[in-house]
This record gives C-alpha cells, sequence and structure tokens, in this order.
C-alpha cells in the first residue's frame, strides 16, 4: 500500500529512530508523515468506507478469517520483529500471533452473530433492530503487544463494516507497516487498513477531524484522559483500555505452591510490561510468610536475557527511559518505607534490562502503592482477613484484572463477582485476553469493552426501524 512506502522512502522529513532493547543498537529508522498527508489519509479511508459498507457482511467474514490464517504464515516473521523492536521473548511472540489468529477466526465466525438484524413486536406494528457501521474509527496501539493490539480492535471493526486509521506506538511501525501487507494480501481492500506514522501530538489532533467518527486507545490513564477529552468536545464515542495495577488475592486455604508458580507467570510475562499483569499481591495473614519466601525464591530463579535465547523467563523492557522509570519507582517507594526482598537494582552491561524484584511493606502515597509498575516487580500486602484483603485490593484508581487464588471454588468466585471491582477476574490461574470473552475495565483503567462479540457493537449505529401494520 501506499501509505506504508511514502513514510519510509522520505528522506528529507523528520525522522524516528527506534533501537533494539536487548542490545541498545539502532533497529530502524523512519520517516514522518506530515499532518496534511496524514489528514489525506483519513479522506481516502472515509472514500474506502463508502464502498466497504455495501460489501456482505459474509464476504468482510470470509475475509478476517484470511487475516487469521496470514497471520500464521508469517508467524516466525512477525515474532522476530516484536523481539528486536520491544524484547519480546520469541515463544511468547509466537504465542502472540497465535492468539490473533485466533481472534479473527472467532471475529469471522461467532462475532458476526451480532451483526444480525433482530425483529420485536409493538403495538401495531414491529420493529427492526438493525447494526450499521458509522465509519472512520482511529485506533491508536501501544508497545507492548504489537500484533495484538492492533488486530484486536481492527477485526471486529473491519468486520462491522467500518474502515480504519492506525496508528501504532512508534517502536513497532516495522510491525504496522508489515500488517497493512497482511490486510491487502489477505483481501482487505485499499485503504480500508491504512496506517498513519506521526507522533502522539499530530493524532491527537487528528480526532477532529470531521471524517473520523470514533477513536479507540489504548495506553496510560494520563493519555486516556486528553483523548477521551478531545473526543468528548468533538461528541465522538470512544473506547478506551488504559492502566492496571491487578490485586491477586492469596487466601488461606491457596495451594502456595500453585499460587506462586501462578503469581510468578502473572507477574513476569511479556517482562511484567502488561496491563493485565498481576502486580498486587494479597495475602491472608495465616500464610503470608511461606507465600512470601516460596515467592521471593521463584522470583529470584528467574532468568531474564535476549529474546532470541531459549532459556530465558523474560525479556528486556522495551526502551530505556521505561527503564529509568521502573527503578525511580522502586527507588522511591523505598524511601517511603518500601522493602526490597530481591531485585531492585539496574544489571550493568548492554540493553533495558531489570531483573525479578519484589517489594513489601509498600506505603500509600508512593508509586508501589498508588501507580502502575510496568515491569517486573511485585508488591506484597498482608491482610489481616478476606474483608480487608479486598479493601485493599480495591484501594486503588484502577480496575481492569485482578485474581483470587483459592481451593474453596465458590468463595473465590463470590470475591470475584461482588468483592473485587475491576472488569475482569482470574481464579486460580493468569490467563490473558481470550477471543471469546469482554476484555475491559473500570474506574481509571477506562471503558468499552472488546472481543466476545462486544467489540463488534461498540462503533456501529445501533439503528432502530418501526414498521406499522
Amino acid at each position: 500500500m501506499v501509505h506504508a512506502q511514502k513514510a519510509i522512502q522520505q528522506d528529507n522529513r523528520e525522522t524516528v529512530k527506534t533501537y533494539n532493547p536487548a542490545t541498545g543498537e539502532l533497529h530502524k529508522t523512519y520517516s514522518l508523515h506530515t499532518k496534511t498527508e496524514a489528514e489525506q489519509i483519513i479522506e481516502d479511508t472515509h472514500e474506502a468506507f463508502l464502498s466497504w459498507r455495501e460489501t456482505p457482511v459474509e464476504e468482510r467474514a470470509k475475509i478476517v478469517k484470511k487475516i487469521g490464517e496470514t497471520l500464521i504464515s508469517c508467524k516466525n516473521e512477525l515474532a522476530e520483529m516484536m523481539a528486536n523492536q520491544m524484547g519480546k521473548p520469541l515463544e511468547q511472540g509466537k504465542q502472540e500471533v497465535e492468539l490473533c489468529a485466533q481472534i479473527c477466526k472467532y471475529t469471522a465466525t461467532e462475532s458476526v452473530k451480532y451483526l444480525e438484524d433482530e425483529t420485536r413486536e409493538f403495538d401495531n406494528g414491529k420493529g427492526i433492530i438493525t447494526y450499521q457501521p458509522i465509519g472512520v474509527v482511529l485506533g491508536m496501539q501501544p508497545w507492548n503487544f504489537p500484533l495484538y493490539q492492533a488486530i484486536r480492535y481492527s477485526v471486529a471493526n473491519i468486520l462491522a463494516g467500518n474502515t480504519t486509521v492506525f496508528k501504532h506506538a512508534e517502536i513497532c511501525w516495522e510491525t504496522a507497516e508489515k500488517l497493512e501487507r497482511i490486510f491487502e494480501e489477505s483481501g482487505v481492500p485499499e485503504n480500508v487498513f491504512s496506517v498513519i506514522y506521526v507522533k502522539d501530538g499530530t493524532v491527537d489532533e487528528l480526532i477532529e477531524h470531521d471524517k473520523v467518527r470514533a477513536v479507540t486507545f489504548t495506553g496510560s490513564a494520563e493519555a486516556g484522559k486528553i483523548v477521551a477529552e478531545k473526543c468528548g468536545k468533538a461528541l465522538k464515542k470512544n473506547v478506551l483500555e488504559l492502566g492496571g495495577s491487578d490485586p491477586y488475592i492469596i487466601l488461606d486455604d491457596a495451594d502456595i505452591e500453585k499460587a506462586v508458580k501462578v503469581c510468578t507467570k502473572g507477574r513476569l510475562t511479556n517482562s511484567g510490561q502488561t496491563c493485565t499483569a498481576a502486580k498486587r499481591f494479597i495475602i491472608l495473614d495465616s500464610v503470608y510468610e511461606e507465600f512470601k519466601e516460596k515467592f521471593v525464591q521463584s522470583m529470584k530463579n528467574s532468568k531474564y536475557g535476549n529474546p532470541h535465547d531459549k532459556d530465558i523467563d523474560f525479556g528486556p523492557l522495551a526502551r530505556k527511559d521505561l527503564q529509568e522509570k521502573l527503578h525511580e519507582q522502586v527507588e522511591d517507594s523505598q524511601q517511603a518505607g518500601a522493602k526490597v526482598l530481591c531485585g531492585g537494582k539496574i544489571p550493568e552491561g548492554k540493553g533495558y534490562f531489570y531483573p525479578a524484584t519484589v517489594l513489601e511493606n509498600a506505603q500509600p502515597g508512593s508509586p508501589a502503592y498508588n501507580d502502575e509498575l510496568f515491569g517486573p516487580v511485585a508488591v506484597l500486602f498482608r491482610a489481616e482477613n478476606e474483608e480487608h484483603a479486598i479493601q485493599i485490593a480495591n484501594d486503588h484508581r484502577y480496575g481492569l484484572g485482578g485474581g483470587v487464588i483459592s481451593e474453596d471454588r465458590e468463595r473465590a468466585i463470590r470475591i470475584a463477582k461482588t468483592g473485587i471491582d475491576t472488569g475482569m477476574v482470574n481464579i486460580n490461574g493468569y490467563q490473558t485476553a481470550q477471543p471469546n470473552l469482554p476484555f475491559g475495565g473500570v474506574k481509571e483503567s477506562g471503558y468499552g469493552r472488546e472481543h466476545g462479540g462486544f467489540g463488534v457493537r461498540e462503533f456501529v449505529n445501533i439503528k432502530t426501524i418501526m414498521i406499522t401494520e
């Protein structure tokens, strides 16, 4: 497609440099679109919408399914890109591609049902409820899951008959360029999925473009508030998936060995750079010391290294500034009274690595208590009882995910349903997104839902047609 090529071939304009996080060496250099060029891409994407919306939903579904198949054929290449762009271990990158293919398949075969017309009776007539596309959706996605974040929002909207302009995080523009080609190879018409290469300030300005009908954003709560404000002024619907500081409650009847395994995985997957990562561990007093001892040892035993190596548990952080910010949060928390049980030091050598770290005694007002630690840093809290554990879990501005670990399933389900104030809860495991289940949060973690058929209805006109008999 011309848009991606335009962004790369122009050498006489402002550029963006990306770096390999495992080595700190220059990876790729990209040229930016001007705001005028980005606006023209939006216009082109709107023109594509006028014909795409007329394409039968069955045809759209076939194309979405084909996208998943094409992704699998590029699995190794995409995993290499993720490793080189943001440090994801190769095996985790391959798993991300497989998840994206599953999302495409579910969207094409199951989510399509959510777009079917409905008929309801009323006095002297009947009504038809129809789900019609609205136009261009502007998507802004982050770097921590370079492929998944893009697929999650785009295929649902393409199935619904919308078109989309995609702005990826700068360090993932290589994936964005590749994804545009994959969509084209899968049969997506030109300009139905378009990529723009602009900085955050420029894309924020594009929200007010009259051809942009809706906005979806994944990122920090601070940036999400800016997006929401701009959308509000322009009266444009938006979906926000923002930060998370997911609490995991370990009850007094938990299998501690299982709990340690689940919590270690939940904290270190993707180097801890996951919005739904297990971050705060709230342990009932009677099992606190046992869990702490075994969990700290498990974290100490976890190995970081180059994402291309096979014998590692996690890779580097995605950027140097992220490494520095995380370490500053750890130090500030320590100065406020937190105790470092393991890790907590930036290792010597190349790359943006950070060791598995465990803190306890975090104080209100400190980063470890109030903020999101986006990296392999766990925070332990001692709870007097179940009620106190729930209180600690909910004493946070975020409400994305969480977990309960207990051998009493009914007890865990009750706490998950009515106790923990988040959009998603794990019980006795750590699972991330599932294609057939809704994904999203509450409080400062945002609003709106994706996956499970819910995403295809976020940006459609739910239109009522009333027929008098």
